[in-house]
């Protein structure tokens, strides 16, 4: 799913509603257990309807699901959960999650984890405050690659490249070939970030990336510069106007043999495939830029569920929570949405396709997993910097050094007020 870290609350983006009309969607409604949704994209909003209904079933509950467009919700969560939020909402880990967990506007589950099974102490830690208490149910994960037609490498002879120079080779190539080596979209804000992560993590580590966005590293260091100038060597074979291209736009152009590669999340480009089409999706691993580092670290970003700390149906919201966090309440979910992948260890992987398991191997295989830039970062700074920084740069990518000293310039203002 797409995550756009938004506490502004002011200005909307293009197609957002006004304010007081996502409240109102996302707000108390009929009696029943309310959740706040953000899977507004067809597929995903069917599977989670799929895991609601089974357990109205199962529970003789009633829940009433706000779904909001996704970019609108994240537009205004910080006022939605100051308002009148659901009992219950989709969010995702990490700090997007602390950060309003500090804030105390997110209900501690410290009690339900007690009774759950299947996940992992690191799902724990990620579903977990400053304070050590748990906030998260956690649902899913999906890794960050490079997404391909595996027809189009066949039919063209291409190889995966495993190094950078292979990687802008192939580029090269494709150019060549009549194809826009990689679909890009960044009309939204924040696709073009897991470029960025993918960068600084094969270049300078998954540490130096971490304290960089816990703001213990300089923006204006030689090791940033070298990051955007890498980037700047490879935008001449991304699709022109990135800043006014959806991500689903741009993975249409790959399900649509115009493109040849794209870097987003594992549900993005399926999404946009039909399903006769979707077992030639295929993906392989960011490329390695300094050996050092490999390819050991992997972006695989969870989603999953919070209760708000307004909640009206306290006990409905933990029936529904405790539901959530069961192995059946995934496969339900997977069964019609496969561009995931589950995070309880009892689900069940023998549905799973080929694409799935890929995923599986992957994360299993990383030594470092990142969470993505505005999930590891502050959300403030990832909305109120980055993404403008980032469309700034893919607009006008030579002013680098003035770039990155705005940039430094920001993260010390806003890190230094707490």
């Amino acid at each position: 799913m797409s995550r756009r870290t938004l506490l502004r609350g002011t200005a909307l983006g293009a197609g957002a509603v006004a304010l007081p009309s996502v409240l109102a969607a996302c707000g108390s409604g009929p009696s029943g257990i309310s959740v706040g949704s953000n899977a507004s994209d067809a597929v995903p909003k069917k599977a989670f309807a799929d895991a609601f209904a089974a357990y109205e079933k199962k529970s003789k509950k009633t829940v009433k699901v706000n779904t909001v467009n996704h970019e609108n919700f994240q537009e205004n969560i910080n006022r939605y959960l100051q308002g009148t939020p659901d009992d219950v909402f989709m969010w995702f880990a990490g700090n997007r999650m602390q950060y309003f967990a500090k804030k105390g506007l997110l209900s501690d589950i410290s009690e339900l984890w007690r009774e759950f099974d299947g996940f992992t102490d690191a799902l724990k830690k990620q579903s977990s405050g400053l304070d050590g208490k748990q906030y998260l149910v956690p649902y899913y994960y999906y890794p960050w690659a490079v997404f391909h037609r595996k027809s189009v490498f066949r039919d063209k002879g291409y190889d995966v490249p495993k190094t950078f120079d292979q990687y802008r080779a192939l580029a090269r190539q494709m150019q060549k070939d009549g194809l826009v080596p990689f679909a890009f979209g960044d009309k939204d804000g924040w696709p073009a970030m897991g470029t960025f992560d993918y960068l600084n993590m094969r270049a300078n580590g998954y540490d130096f990336h971490r304290a960089l966005m816990n703001g213990q590293k300089s923006w204006n260091s030689p090791q940033v510069k070298q990051v955007f100038d890498l980037w700047r060597g490879l935008l001449p074979y991304h699709q022109k106007g990135a800043n006014g291209r959806t991500w689903q736009e741009a993975a249409q152009a790959l399900a649509q043999t115009k493109a040849g590669m794209t870097v987003l999340g594992l549900p993005h480009p399926g999404q946009q495939f039909s399903a006769a089409d979707r077992e030639d999706l295929d993906f392989f691993p960011f490329p390695e830029i300094d050996p050092a580092f490999g390819q050991d670290a992997v972006e695989a970003p969870i989603d999953g569920f919070l209760m708000s700390k307004k909640a009206k149906d306290v006990s409905g919201a933990h029936d529904l929570l405790k539901f959530l966090a069961t192995p059946r309440a995934e496969d339900i979910y997977l069964k019609s949405d496969p561009n995931n992948v589950a995070v309880n260890s009892g689900a069940d992987t023998a549905a799973y396709t080929p694409l799935q398991k890929k995923a599986v191997q992957l994360v299993s295989g990383a030594r470092q997993i990142s969470q993505f830039m505005d999930r590891d970062t502050r959300p403030d700074f990832a909305s109120t910097v980055m993404i403008q920084a980032i469309q700034q740069f893919i607009g006008k990518p030579d002013d680098i050094d003035g770039l990155v000293n705005d940039i430094e310039r920001q993260k010390k203002q806003i890190f230094a007020a707490g």
